[in-house]
């Protein structure tokens, strides 16, 4: 089944990082004709970010949401034709998850580095707290380095990507994400899961022959599994690329897409257990701050009725 994009909205504090975010969302609009929002968020409780403070709130904030859609109609320029700015007033997060409810919102593109100083301190949990309220995916961007959009011809070239898989509901959907987009984009689908050493710390108070033995079986067991999640029409054209890892989740899935080249990592927003819900920033998190290319988080109540 094919992921169909049709509301694509871009989220910029106008920071050089956040205005990547841009490119890709009219790469993308494109890619699926998508209508395309370029959003700005106006935050008057933290007037030092605009460099100024003035009694007159009302004329501060009229001033202000005009230098935004003057520097929105720059940013854009002749890059889209169709496009529509969208600028608010309140907490960035807020307001971007109400703008996903109220335009029935598809995608949202956001960076996880905003200002500096001050002003990132302000700004920089906005990602992290989409993460938790979105009811779409959230595509996270902050490497120049690895970037799968062409800035000058807004062409998308995505050669891998890679799809995190506890087999967790989330998990489960950003697979599905991955293999759409993998077909899509006619991407190597590298498909990985794992095993946190705590989890089978059992292991280690076997025999050495008799560890590696079940250590082995479970390996098989999990690859077998990652497997069976491709479908049987997508077998044609798809033959993934499946590791199983052990280690810490989020330092072994960035180690693996810089070694393998990953041009976006695929995740679900929440994995198994209390714990890791508890904790989301064990893995979902601590990839994207540390991931070497964008990052797809999904979460399982985004699937359509």
């Amino acid at each position: 089944m094919r992921m169909q994009f049709n509301r694509i909205v871009c989220a910029t504090d106008f920071s050089d990082y956040s205005n990547r975010t841009v490119d890709y969302g009219i790469a993308l609009a494109k890619e699926f004709d998508a209508k395309l929002y370029v959003c700005h968020v106006i935050d008057l409780s933290s007037v030092a970010i605009y460099g100024e403070f003035q009694l007159d709130p009302v004329g501060l904030q009229n001033r202000i949401m005009k230098d935004a859609s003057d520097q929105l109609e720059e940013l854009i320029g002749e890059k889209h034709k169709e496009w529509e700015p969208l600028i608010t007033v309140g907490h960035a997060a807020d307001e971007i998850s109400r703008i996903v409810e109220e335009k029935s919102v598809d995608l949202v593109i956001t960076a996880t580095r905003g200002r500096s100083g001050l002003k990132r301190l302000i700004l920089g949990s906005v990602t992290e707290r989409l993460m938790r309220t979105l009811t779409c995916p959230l595509l996270v961007v902050h490497s120049p380095n690895k970037e799968f959009v062409n800035s000058v011809d807004h062409e998308i070239r995505i050669n891998r990507i890679l799809v995190g898989c506890d087999f967790s509901p989330d998990s489960s959907l950003a697979f599905e994400y991955g293999l759409s987009l993998a077909q899509e984009f006619e991407s190597e689908l590298h498909l990985a899961h794992v095993i946190e050493t705590a989890i089978y710390q059992e292991l280690h108070k076997t025999e050495a022959p008799v560890e590696e033995e079940i250590q082995q079986e479970i390996h098989d067991r999990l690859t077998q599994k990652l497997l069976d999640m491709v479908p049987e029409e997508a077998r044609n054209w798809c033959t993934p690329q499946t590791s199983i890892l052990d280690g810490h989740a989020y330092e072994e899935l960035v180690k693996y897409a810089e070694q393998h080249n990953i041009g976006m990592i695929v995740l679900g927003a929440r994995g198994h257990g209390l714990v890791k819900s508890l904790l989301l920033g064990s893995t979902t998190d601590r990839v994207i701050r540390r991931a070497p290319c964008p990052v797809l988080s999904v979460s399982a109540k985004v699937q359509n009725d």
